[in-house]
Protein backbone atom coordinates (compact mmCIF):
# COMPACT_ATOMS: atom_id res chain seq x y z
CA UNK A 1 0.00 0.00 0.00
CA UNK A 2 1.51 3.35 0.97
CA UNK A 3 1.76 6.44 -1.19
CA UNK A 4 1.24 6.10 -4.96
CA UNK A 5 3.30 8.40 -7.17
CA UNK A 6 3.03 6.35 -10.36
CA UNK A 7 0.93 8.99 -12.11
CA UNK A 8 3.51 11.69 -11.49
CA UNK A 9 6.90 10.02 -11.75
CA UNK A 10 8.01 9.09 -15.26
CA UNK A 11 11.76 8.94 -14.64
CA UNK A 12 11.85 5.27 -13.61
CA UNK A 13 14.37 3.39 -15.74
CA UNK A 14 14.09 -0.31 -16.67
CA UNK A 15 17.12 -2.33 -15.57
CA UNK A 16 18.19 -5.94 -15.91
CA UNK A 17 19.71 -8.23 -13.32
CA UNK A 18 22.95 -7.80 -15.26
CA UNK A 19 22.82 -4.05 -14.56
CA UNK A 20 22.58 -4.81 -10.84
CA UNK A 21 25.51 -7.21 -10.76
CA UNK A 22 27.78 -6.56 -7.79
CA UNK A 23 25.21 -4.29 -6.13
CA UNK A 24 24.12 -4.71 -2.51
CA UNK A 25 20.36 -4.20 -2.15
CA UNK A 26 18.40 -3.65 1.08
CA UNK A 27 15.07 -5.40 0.52
CA UNK A 28 11.84 -4.48 2.30
CA UNK A 29 11.20 -7.97 3.68
CA UNK A 30 7.52 -7.58 4.67
CA UNK A 31 6.61 -5.98 1.35
CA UNK A 32 8.39 -8.76 -0.52
CA UNK A 33 6.85 -11.56 1.53
CA UNK A 34 3.37 -10.12 0.97
CA UNK A 35 4.08 -10.21 -2.75
CA UNK A 36 5.03 -13.88 -2.54
CA UNK A 37 2.02 -15.00 -0.47
CA UNK A 38 -0.28 -12.96 -2.71
CA UNK A 39 1.04 -14.20 -6.05
CA UNK A 40 2.10 -17.80 -5.37
CA UNK A 41 -1.37 -19.32 -5.21
CA UNK A 42 -3.53 -21.93 -6.90
CA UNK A 43 -5.31 -20.23 -9.82
CA UNK A 44 -8.59 -22.09 -9.19
CA UNK A 45 -8.89 -22.17 -5.40
CA UNK A 46 -6.78 -19.14 -4.50
CA UNK A 47 -5.02 -21.18 -1.85
CA UNK A 48 -1.34 -20.44 -1.17
CA UNK A 49 1.25 -23.20 -1.17
CA UNK A 50 1.02 -25.33 1.95
CA UNK A 51 2.97 -28.22 3.42
CA UNK A 52 1.41 -31.49 4.58
CA UNK A 53 0.64 -29.93 7.97
CA UNK A 54 -1.29 -27.08 6.40
CA UNK A 55 1.37 -24.42 6.98
CA UNK A 56 1.62 -21.70 4.32
CA UNK A 57 4.89 -21.97 2.40
CA UNK A 58 4.45 -19.51 -0.51
CA UNK A 59 6.77 -17.02 1.20
CA UNK A 60 9.50 -19.64 1.63
CA UNK A 61 9.25 -20.66 -2.01
CA UNK A 62 9.49 -17.05 -3.11
CA UNK A 63 12.40 -16.21 -0.82
CA UNK A 64 14.41 -19.30 -1.71
CA UNK A 65 14.05 -19.22 -5.48
CA UNK A 66 14.10 -15.45 -5.92
CA UNK A 67 17.04 -14.96 -3.57
CA UNK A 68 18.89 -17.73 -5.35
CA UNK A 69 18.25 -15.97 -8.67
CA UNK A 70 19.71 -12.75 -7.25
CA UNK A 71 22.75 -14.55 -5.89
CA UNK A 72 23.26 -16.35 -9.18
CA UNK A 73 23.22 -12.91 -10.83
CA UNK A 74 25.76 -11.66 -8.24
CA UNK A 75 23.26 -9.31 -6.58
CA UNK A 76 23.79 -9.18 -2.82
CA UNK A 77 20.47 -9.05 -0.92
CA UNK A 78 20.01 -7.80 2.63
CA UNK A 79 16.48 -8.37 3.95
CA UNK A 80 15.14 -5.70 6.31
CA UNK A 81 12.23 -6.68 8.57
CA UNK A 82 9.69 -4.32 10.09
CA UNK A 83 9.72 -3.74 13.81
CA UNK A 84 7.07 -2.01 15.90
CA UNK A 85 4.94 0.36 13.80
CA UNK A 86 4.39 3.90 15.05
CA UNK A 87 1.49 4.16 17.50
CA UNK A 88 -0.53 6.28 15.09
CA UNK A 89 -0.55 3.47 12.51
CA UNK A 90 -2.91 1.32 14.58
CA UNK A 91 -6.06 2.55 12.83
CA UNK A 92 -4.55 1.72 9.43
CA UNK A 93 -3.71 -1.78 10.66
CA UNK A 94 -7.26 -2.23 11.97
CA UNK A 95 -8.70 -1.10 8.64
CA UNK A 96 -6.42 -3.48 6.75
CA UNK A 97 -7.59 -6.37 8.93
CA UNK A 98 -11.21 -5.50 8.13
CA UNK A 99 -10.40 -5.39 4.41
CA UNK A 100 -8.72 -8.80 4.63
CA UNK A 101 -11.68 -10.33 6.44
CA UNK A 102 -14.11 -8.91 3.91
CA UNK A 103 -11.89 -10.17 1.07
CA UNK A 104 -11.81 -13.63 2.65
CA UNK A 105 -15.63 -13.82 2.58
CA UNK A 106 -15.76 -12.69 -1.05
CA UNK A 107 -13.00 -15.19 -1.88
CA UNK A 108 -15.11 -18.06 -0.47
CA UNK A 109 -18.13 -16.87 -2.47
CA UNK A 110 -16.03 -16.65 -5.65
CA UNK A 111 -14.79 -20.23 -5.18
CA UNK A 112 -18.38 -21.46 -4.93
CA UNK A 113 -19.31 -19.55 -8.11
CA UNK A 114 -16.12 -20.69 -9.89
CA UNK A 115 -15.37 -17.07 -10.71
CA UNK A 116 -11.63 -17.60 -11.00
CA UNK A 117 -10.75 -13.97 -11.71
CA UNK A 118 -12.50 -12.99 -8.49
CA UNK A 119 -10.90 -15.93 -6.67
CA UNK A 120 -7.46 -14.61 -7.53
CA UNK A 121 -8.30 -11.00 -6.74
CA UNK A 122 -9.89 -11.59 -3.35
CA UNK A 123 -7.48 -14.32 -2.24
CA UNK A 124 -4.60 -11.90 -2.85
CA UNK A 125 -6.37 -9.21 -0.83
CA UNK A 126 -6.88 -11.67 2.03
CA UNK A 127 -3.15 -12.39 2.34
CA UNK A 128 -1.70 -12.11 5.82
CA UNK A 129 1.74 -12.57 7.34
CA UNK A 130 1.99 -14.37 10.67
CA UNK A 131 4.79 -14.30 13.26
CA UNK A 132 5.56 -17.92 12.40
CA UNK A 133 6.01 -17.08 8.70
CA UNK A 134 8.41 -14.30 9.59
CA UNK A 135 10.33 -16.60 11.94
CA UNK A 136 10.65 -19.26 9.24
CA UNK A 137 11.76 -16.70 6.65
CA UNK A 138 14.58 -15.56 8.93
CA UNK A 139 15.51 -19.19 9.58
CA UNK A 140 15.76 -19.82 5.84
CA UNK A 141 17.86 -16.71 5.24
CA UNK A 142 20.22 -17.79 8.03
CA UNK A 143 20.56 -21.20 6.38
CA UNK A 144 21.31 -19.53 3.04
CA UNK A 145 23.90 -17.25 4.60
CA UNK A 146 21.93 -14.17 3.56
CA UNK A 147 22.02 -11.28 6.06
CA UNK A 148 18.89 -9.73 7.50
CA UNK A 149 18.30 -6.74 9.73
CA UNK A 150 15.56 -6.27 12.31
CA UNK A 151 14.41 -2.66 12.11
CA UNK A 152 13.11 -0.98 15.26
CA UNK A 153 10.15 0.36 13.29
CA UNK A 154 9.44 0.61 9.55
CA UNK A 155 11.69 -1.56 7.36
CA UNK A 156 11.66 0.95 4.49
CA UNK A 157 13.02 3.65 6.79
CA UNK A 158 15.81 1.36 7.97
CA UNK A 159 16.66 0.33 4.40
CA UNK A 160 16.76 3.96 3.27
CA UNK A 161 19.11 4.82 6.13
CA UNK A 162 21.44 1.97 5.10
CA UNK A 163 21.63 3.28 1.53
CA UNK A 164 22.38 6.80 2.74
CA UNK A 165 25.21 5.33 4.85
CA UNK A 166 26.44 3.41 1.76
CA UNK A 167 25.97 0.05 3.46
CA UNK A 168 23.72 -0.85 0.52
CA UNK A 169 23.55 0.59 -2.97
CA UNK A 170 19.77 0.64 -3.20
CA UNK A 171 16.59 -0.26 -1.41
CA UNK A 172 14.08 -2.63 -3.04
CA UNK A 173 10.33 -2.35 -2.52
CA UNK A 174 7.07 -2.01 -4.39
CA UNK A 175 6.12 1.06 -2.35
CA UNK A 176 6.99 4.66 -3.15
CA UNK A 177 7.29 5.37 0.59
CA UNK A 178 10.99 4.62 0.18
CA UNK A 179 11.37 8.06 -1.38
CA UNK A 180 9.53 9.74 1.48
CA UNK A 181 12.03 8.08 3.83
CA UNK A 182 14.76 9.69 1.71
CA UNK A 183 16.40 6.71 0.06
CA UNK A 184 18.90 7.83 -2.62
CA UNK A 185 17.47 5.19 -4.96
CA UNK A 186 15.18 2.20 -4.95
CA UNK A 187 14.39 -0.71 -7.24
CA UNK A 188 10.85 -1.79 -8.02
CA UNK A 189 9.91 -5.27 -9.26
CA UNK A 190 13.17 -6.87 -8.14
CA UNK A 191 11.38 -9.86 -6.64
CA UNK A 192 8.35 -10.19 -8.95
CA UNK A 193 9.75 -10.02 -12.49
CA UNK A 194 8.13 -12.11 -15.21
CA UNK A 195 4.75 -12.22 -16.92
CA UNK A 196 1.85 -11.07 -14.76
CA UNK A 197 -1.87 -10.92 -15.43
CA UNK A 198 -3.36 -7.43 -15.45
CA UNK A 199 -6.02 -7.28 -12.69
CA UNK A 200 -9.57 -7.61 -14.06
CA UNK A 201 -8.30 -7.90 -17.64
CA UNK A 202 -7.60 -10.90 -19.84
CA UNK A 203 -4.08 -9.89 -20.76
CA UNK A 204 -0.56 -10.26 -19.44
CA UNK A 205 2.34 -7.82 -19.22
CA UNK A 206 6.07 -8.30 -18.72
CA UNK A 207 7.22 -6.99 -15.36
CA UNK A 208 10.86 -5.86 -15.27
CA UNK A 209 12.94 -4.21 -12.53
CA UNK A 210 12.96 -0.42 -12.52
CA UNK A 211 15.38 1.94 -10.80
CA UNK A 212 14.04 5.17 -9.34
CA UNK A 213 16.62 7.82 -8.43
CA UNK A 214 15.58 10.11 -5.60
CA UNK A 215 17.20 13.26 -6.97
CA UNK A 216 15.82 12.58 -10.45
CA UNK A 217 12.31 12.44 -8.98
CA UNK A 218 12.78 15.74 -7.14
CA UNK A 219 14.16 17.35 -10.30
CA UNK A 220 11.33 15.93 -12.42
CA UNK A 221 8.67 17.23 -10.04
CA UNK A 222 10.46 20.50 -9.32
CA UNK A 223 10.24 20.17 -5.53
CA UNK A 224 12.45 19.42 -2.49
CA UNK A 225 12.32 16.55 0.01
CA UNK A 226 9.98 18.32 2.44
CA UNK A 227 7.56 19.03 -0.39
CA UNK A 228 7.77 15.38 -1.50
CA UNK A 229 6.69 14.28 1.98
CA UNK A 230 3.85 16.81 1.93
CA UNK A 231 2.83 15.57 -1.51
CA UNK A 232 2.71 12.02 -0.18
CA UNK A 233 0.58 13.10 2.77
CA UNK A 234 -1.91 14.85 0.50
CA UNK A 235 -2.20 11.82 -1.79
CA UNK A 236 -2.25 9.36 1.13
CA UNK A 237 0.33 7.34 3.07
CA UNK A 238 0.15 4.30 5.31
CA UNK A 239 -0.59 6.72 8.15
CA UNK A 240 -3.42 8.65 6.45
CA UNK A 241 -4.82 6.21 3.86
CA UNK A 242 -6.69 7.78 0.98
CA UNK A 243 -5.20 11.20 1.56
CA UNK A 244 -7.16 14.43 1.44
CA UNK A 245 -10.57 14.23 -0.22
CA UNK A 246 -10.70 15.93 -3.59
CA UNK A 247 -6.93 16.18 -3.97
CA UNK A 248 -5.31 13.90 -6.54
CA UNK A 249 -1.61 13.62 -7.41
CA UNK A 250 -1.53 16.52 -9.91
CA UNK A 251 -3.44 18.89 -7.66
CA UNK A 252 -1.26 17.85 -4.72
CA UNK A 253 1.89 18.62 -6.70
CA UNK A 254 0.60 22.06 -7.63
CA UNK A 255 -0.30 22.73 -4.01
CA UNK A 256 3.12 21.87 -2.55
CA UNK A 257 4.78 24.03 -5.18
CA UNK A 258 2.67 26.97 -4.04
CA UNK A 259 2.70 26.18 -0.31
CA UNK A 260 6.17 24.94 0.54
CA UNK A 261 5.85 24.35 4.30
CA UNK A 262 3.77 22.03 6.45
CA UNK A 263 2.03 24.98 8.09
CA UNK A 264 1.06 26.51 4.75
CA UNK A 265 -0.29 23.25 3.37
CA UNK A 266 -2.26 22.40 6.51
CA UNK A 267 -3.89 25.83 6.45
CA UNK A 268 -5.40 24.99 3.04
CA UNK A 269 -6.86 21.56 3.76
CA UNK A 270 -9.29 19.78 6.08
CA UNK A 271 -7.36 17.13 8.01
CA UNK A 272 -9.65 14.27 9.09
CA UNK A 273 -7.10 11.75 10.33
CA UNK A 274 -6.33 10.71 13.90
CA UNK A 275 -2.58 11.34 13.77
CA UNK A 276 -1.73 15.00 13.36
CA UNK A 277 0.00 16.09 10.14
CA UNK A 278 2.93 17.18 12.31
CA UNK A 279 3.33 13.62 13.66
CA UNK A 280 3.37 12.05 10.23
CA UNK A 281 5.68 14.67 8.73
CA UNK A 282 8.11 14.33 11.65
CA UNK A 283 8.09 10.53 11.37
CA UNK A 284 9.07 10.60 7.70
CA UNK A 285 11.80 13.13 8.49
CA UNK A 286 13.31 11.26 11.48
CA UNK A 287 12.06 7.66 11.79
CA UNK A 288 13.57 5.27 14.35
CA UNK A 289 16.42 3.27 12.80
CA UNK A 290 19.06 0.87 14.04
CA UNK A 291 22.65 2.08 13.87
CA UNK A 292 23.92 -0.54 11.42
CA UNK A 293 27.49 -0.81 10.16
CA UNK A 294 28.88 -2.68 7.18
CA UNK A 295 30.19 -5.33 9.54
CA UNK A 296 26.63 -6.13 10.62
CA UNK A 297 25.56 -7.26 7.16
CA UNK A 298 28.31 -9.55 5.94
CA UNK A 299 27.22 -12.39 3.72
CA UNK A 300 27.62 -15.74 5.41
CA UNK A 301 28.11 -19.25 4.09
CA UNK A 302 25.27 -21.38 2.85
CA UNK A 303 24.55 -24.47 4.96
CA UNK A 304 23.06 -26.96 2.52
CA UNK A 305 21.90 -29.32 5.27
CA UNK A 306 20.08 -26.52 7.08
CA UNK A 307 18.47 -25.35 3.84
CA UNK A 308 17.19 -28.88 3.27
CA UNK A 309 16.04 -29.06 6.89
CA UNK A 310 13.97 -25.88 6.52
CA UNK A 311 12.62 -26.50 3.04
CA UNK A 312 12.41 -30.28 2.68
CA UNK A 313 12.19 -31.81 6.14
CA UNK A 314 10.05 -29.12 7.77
CA UNK A 315 7.93 -28.03 4.81
CA UNK A 316 7.91 -30.84 2.23
CA UNK A 317 9.67 -29.08 -0.65
CA UNK A 318 11.19 -31.38 -3.25
CA UNK A 319 14.80 -32.12 -2.35
CA UNK A 320 15.62 -32.64 -6.03
CA UNK A 321 14.35 -29.14 -6.90
CA UNK A 322 16.09 -27.52 -3.95
CA UNK A 323 19.39 -29.20 -4.80
CA UNK A 324 18.97 -28.36 -8.48
CA UNK A 325 18.82 -24.67 -7.57
CA UNK A 326 21.84 -24.96 -5.27
CA UNK A 327 23.75 -26.77 -8.03
CA UNK A 328 23.01 -23.89 -10.41
CA UNK A 329 24.62 -21.53 -7.93
CA UNK A 330 27.65 -23.80 -7.70
CA UNK A 331 28.02 -23.97 -11.47
CA UNK A 332 27.62 -20.22 -11.84
CA UNK A 333 30.32 -19.72 -9.23
CA UNK A 334 32.72 -22.08 -11.00
CA UNK A 335 31.98 -20.48 -14.36
CA UNK A 336 32.98 -17.05 -13.05
CA UNK A 337 36.22 -18.34 -11.57
CA UNK A 338 34.79 -18.92 -8.10
CA UNK A 339 35.47 -22.43 -6.92
CA UNK A 340 33.17 -22.47 -3.89
CA UNK A 341 29.50 -21.73 -3.35
CA UNK A 342 30.38 -19.58 -0.35
CA UNK A 343 32.02 -17.13 -2.78
CA UNK A 344 28.50 -15.98 -3.48
CA UNK A 345 27.70 -15.65 0.20
CA UNK A 346 30.99 -14.46 1.66
CA UNK A 347 32.94 -11.33 1.02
Amino acid sequence: MGVNLTELVKSAKPVSFKDLEGKRVAIDAYNTMYQFISIIRDRFTGEPLRDSSGNVTSHLSGIFYRTSKMLESKIEPIYVFDGKPPEFKHRTIEERNKIRENARKKWEEAVEKKDYAAVRRYSMQASKLTPEMIKEAKRLLDAMGVPWIQAPSEGEAQAANMVRKEIAWSTASQDWDSLLFNTPRFVKNLTITGRRKVPRKEKYVDIVPEIIEHQAVLDELGIGQDQLILLGMLVGTDYNPGGIKGIGPKKALAMVKESKTLEEVVSRIEWDFEPSPEEIFSFFKSPPVEDVSKGDVKQGTIDVDKVKEVMCESHDFSEDRIMSTINKLQKAGAASGQSKLESFFGK
